[in-house]
């Protein structure tokens, strides 16, 4: 089995989790393209078999999120799961409307973002969340994302709560995302929900559920193979005498652009190849 299928993440489990179970029905390597936190919901491809080889063409994907900030505490993880540093009244100003949609506006665009202490990046080695747990200071660097759209969708002033959807760049930390909202609003809040609603093509549309139901049948019903995933590249038939050359890592000469393509021989999907300077080489085969 060889591809990618598209899992509805449920709240309450790391990516981790999903991933393990999965591997104990299919039985074949499997792999994630992002992690998304316990607290978070929604869009989780998970690549399978030699699929797992596809990886590098994945990760880059912007991402869609559906978004809860709570507004009026602070939290030292960014999210509904730490511990409370702090509690501010929300005047009742930052509640209109046009305020919030005026300030989530001024976030799109590229800028840079700070990533939260409890993340996966690496500093000197370490991850932050190492050193967050060890109450250790080190200085996180910034990086660039871009905010491609924010749109308001809701505003409940009972729950201290705002809801909006996002479309940004791959490395955007929504807790950070909700941290800076929060502080352009003029106070504090932490992100309290996260629904992932696409990873670049992928969506909800497609998922499956990853719950007592869920067996090898099902996963093969709705798995994503490699021709399918790359059925937008152009195709490179090849016969006999060429693809025994290919299929031994041997670059064969080639006028068409630097790209992936597609490799055929006799109908038969075989796999990718990509050309840079005039030459294919092999890159994954089935």
């Amino acid at each position: 089995m060889d591809g990618i299928i598209i899992v509805n993440k449920p709240k309450g489990c790391t990516s981790h989790d999903v991933v393990s179970k999965v591997r104990r029905i299919v039985k074949e390597k499997v792999g994630h393209t992002g992690t998304l936190d316990p607290l978070a919901t929604g869009v989780l491809p998970l690549l399978i078999g030699k699929g797992t080889l596809c990886s590098k063409y994945l990760i880059n994907h912007d991402k869609e999120y559906e978004v809860s900030l709570k507004l009026g505490i602070e939290t030292d993880t960014m999210d509904a799961e730490g511990n409370v540093l702090e509690k501010k009244e929300v005047d009742d100003s930052i509640w209109l409307k046009e305020n919030i949609e005026k300030v989530l506006k001024e976030f799109v665009g590229k800028q840079e973002q700070r990533p939260p202490m409890y993340s996966a990046i690496k500093v000197a080695g370490k991850k932050l969340y190492e050193y967050a747990r060890r109450g250790e200071k080190v200085e996180v660097p910034k990086r660039e994302i871009e905010i491609y759209s924010i749109e308001l969708v809701a505003i409940n002033k009972i729950s201290k709560e705002i809801e909006f959807n996002v479309s940004c760049s791959k490395g955007t930390y929504i807790r950070s995302l909700c941290t800076d909202i929060a502080k352009a609003l003029g106070t504090i809040g932490y992100m309290s929900g996260l629904k992932r609603l696409k990873v670049g093509e992928f969506t909800l549309k497609n998922s499956i559920t990853v719950d007592d139901s869920l067996d090898k049948e099902k996963i093969e019903k709705h798995i994503i193979t490699i021709e399918e995933l790359f059925k937008s590249k152009e195709k490179i038939t090849l016969d006999s005498k060429k693809l025994i050359l290919f299929l031994n890592g041997v670059k064969l000469s080639f006028e068409n652009k630097d790209e992936i393509y597609r490799i055929y021989n006799s109908g038969k999907f075989i796999g990718l190849g990509t050309i840079k300077n005039g030459l294919l080489k092999r890159d994954i085969i089935l």
